[in-house]
């Protein structure tokens, strides 16, 4: 019987599997890294060890520190989480060795599976339909996709359309796969287009029981990350479905597997193929925990207990949807900071590794939460994902918020027609409408509530209108970097209900609407949080500082990170689109393009070096004709 649990990882998984521990009564543990050391699963475990350092090489991946926090705690388990360790043979045989009980698989499944190459090989042995892999050097035929042998999450892996690409591609894939797992290998395979990533969530107990709960929809990715899952798949057929949850216990039984685990398939009309098996618990189990009415991390200890399962696993019921909220950009870069608020409600599930005032670090991932919606209808479901997102205040880093309310109310995705390249520039996504700038209304609603903080702070007759003058000489506006607005007289139309610093309520032509107002010293911004989302001002100072301006074709980073890589020399003639460095940040290359031809005049930084967001990278001095 388990009655101390470690968990091996970090964020929101970690404070998952402690959910369900304090449901059962085990004590649990928690690891951290430096920058960790205030985070939110650290605080609910109820003991922590520090790991000391930052690079997850040095933390949630030493092995060595991961079991002396066992010894030290008293642990007699260990739970993985996803990523880090989790897919790692060597890390469960060592558990084990250490007289401490696995929450997972063998080491021998894992090993079987850790290699992609290996678990192609075995796959096709029990029957499972497989894709042919291709010479890394030679493939003969494009496009096709370079995958990184270890590890997951979209790592180590580029689509490749021309021969020329082909070798840089292999050693960029080799690299991101040796810097988030160990292992450098990859491999080659054709490029399967427009197909759906459906995967399949099995479960094994130690007496030869194996249950598949189902499939789950994963096709709307970026970077090869998923974006959107959900379950059950709205482009699966009864009888393909059938077919794919009987290869999936095949692929289970091949390698005496036990525990919870995924095995995923591309889908192209009737033709399947396999993908991989992730031999762990996946981000997106909470779908089918909804959908099939499972605690999958309950179930999972269970069966490290030796429980076993029943003969049949329950069936669905419903229709469960999550989507993934990051901390990035509109062209998909991690962001980092500070978090100032992080609040969603409604009625859906939100599994978060963070709060108000968590700090966004660049040395993870940069997923903030996950959030589900259910209902007994697919269309239940979305309409309370849609509404929980667009009602949450998510303040401090820049969210992909707006990007996830984008897919869920898209035709295609309404209609279920998904598929891997639904994010790719030219997917159903392309001709969607163009992001609005802040209304009049929420600028509004800004000026006004920073007028009333102004004269909240006034010592000096505070009863009097902020801005009172005897006799007025001009019309009161207040500025901001995005918009400026007249708030004295108020524009045609519009009354003031109510105006605080932390709400304001308008009314324009009889409709009345309530504006939430949060102002943060830290970093100056406003944020408006409204029915039609959340608008972000930066007030213009009415004596501004000085401003240091950068030289003319400067490159700045994007993000704070490291220099992986300098491609150009001071003097060297570049064209548009060529890369001048790489820069690593959350574990992903990032690459730095030159925006025009012209000619390198400096290059300010070298391998190696850590630069902040907005650093001066390189100077490229554009050629004129």
């Amino acid at each position: 019987m388990i009655t101390r649990l470690l968990v091996a990882n970090r964020g929101e998984i970690a404070r998952r599997v402690f959910r369900t521990c304090r449901s059962l009564g085990i004590s649990t543990v928690a690891v951290c890294s430096d920058p960790d050391a205030d985070a939110p699963h650290v605080a609910e475990a109820d003991l922590a060890v520090r790991l000391p350092g930052a690079r997850p090489a040095d933390t949630y991946l030493d092995i060595a520190r991961i079991l002396d926090a066992c010894r030290a705690t008293g642990a007699d388990a260990v739970h993985p989480g996803y990523g880090f360790l989790s897919e790692n043979a060597d890390f469960a045989r060592a558990v084990l060795e250490a007289g401490l009980v696995w929450v997972g698989p063998p080491p021998e499944a894992i090993a079987a599976m850790g290699s992609k190459v290996e678990a192609k090989r075995l796959m096709a042995e029990a029957g499972v339909p497989v894709l042919a892999s291709l010479d890394p050097a030679a493939p003969g035929e494009f496009p096709v996709l370079v995958k990184a042998s270890a590890g997951g999450g979209g790592r180590g892996m580029r689509i490749v359309r021309e021969p020329g690409e082909l070798a840089l591609a292999v050693e960029s894939a080799r690299r991101e796969s040796a810097a988030a797992f160990g292992d450098g290998t990859v491999f080659v395979e054709p490029l399967l287009e427009a197909a759906r990533h459906v995967e399949v969530q099995v479960l094994a107990d130690r007496h030869g029981t194996v249950w598949a709960l189902g499939e789950r929809e994963c096709s709307v990715q970026r970077r090869h990350q998923k974006v959107v899952e959900e379950c059950p798949s709205p482009g699966i057929t009864a009888e393909l479905r059938e077919r794919l949850c009987e290869a999936a216990v095949r692929a289970a039984r091949k390698i005496g597997y036990v525990g919870a685990g995924t095995v995923e398939f591309l889908v192209k009309g009737d033709r399947v193929a396999f993908l991989e098996m992730n031999t762990r618990l996946q981000v997106e189990h909470p779908v089918t925990e909804l959908v099939y009415g499972v605690d999958l991390v309950r179930l999972q200890l269970e069966v490290a207990e030796g429980v076993p399962l029943p003969a049949a696993p329950p069936g669905p019921v419903g229709h469960a949807v999550e989507v993934r909220l990051y901390a990035e950009d509109g062209d998909y870069l991690p962001q980092s900071g500070v978090l100032r608020r992080f609040e969603v409600s409604g009625d859906v599930r939100v599994d978060s590794g963070v709060e108000s005032g968590s700090v966004i670090s660049p040395y993870y991932d940069p997923m903030l939460a996950k959030i589900i919606g259910s209902g007994s209808t697919r269309a239940e479901a979305v309409r309370k994902l849609v509404t929980a997102l667009r009602r949450a205040r998510l303040h401090g880093v820049t969210t992909n918020r707006d990007l996830l309310v984008d897919i869920l109310m898209n035709p295609a995705f309404a209609a279920g027609d998904t598929h891997t390249g639904f994010l790719t520039p030219d997917g159903p996504l392309r001709g969607a409408a163009p992001r609005q700038e802040a209304g009049e209304l929420p600028v509004l609603a800004a000026a006004l509530a920073m007028a009333a903080a102004n004269r909240r702070r006034a010592k000096v007759l505070p009863g009097l209108p902020s801005g009172w003058r005897n006799v007025r000489s001009q019309s009161r506006r207040a500025r901001f970097e995005e918009a400026e607005v007249v708030y004295d007289p108020l524009p045609r139309g519009v009354t003031v209900v109510g105006a605080e610093p932390q709400e304001v309520v308008l009314e324009r032509d009889g409709v009345r609407q309530s504006f939430q107002v949060a102002r943060y010293d830290e970093d100056g911004k406003i944020y408006v949080d409204h029915a039609g989302g959340c608008a972000e001002l930066t007030p213009v100072p009415r004596l501004p500082q000085p401003v240091e301006h950068v030289a003319p074709g400067s490159l700045l980073a994007p993000m704070p990170g490291s220099v992986l890589r300098v491609e150009v020399e001071a003097g060297d003639r570049v064209v548009k689109g060529q890369a001048v460095l790489v820069l690593e940040a959350m574990k992903m290359e990032h690459r730095i393009a030159a925006p025009s031809d012209g000619v390198v005049s400096g290059v300010h930084v070298e391998k190696g070096q850590q630069v902040d967001a907005g650093a001066v990278l390189a100077i490229i001095q554009e050629e004129t004709s």
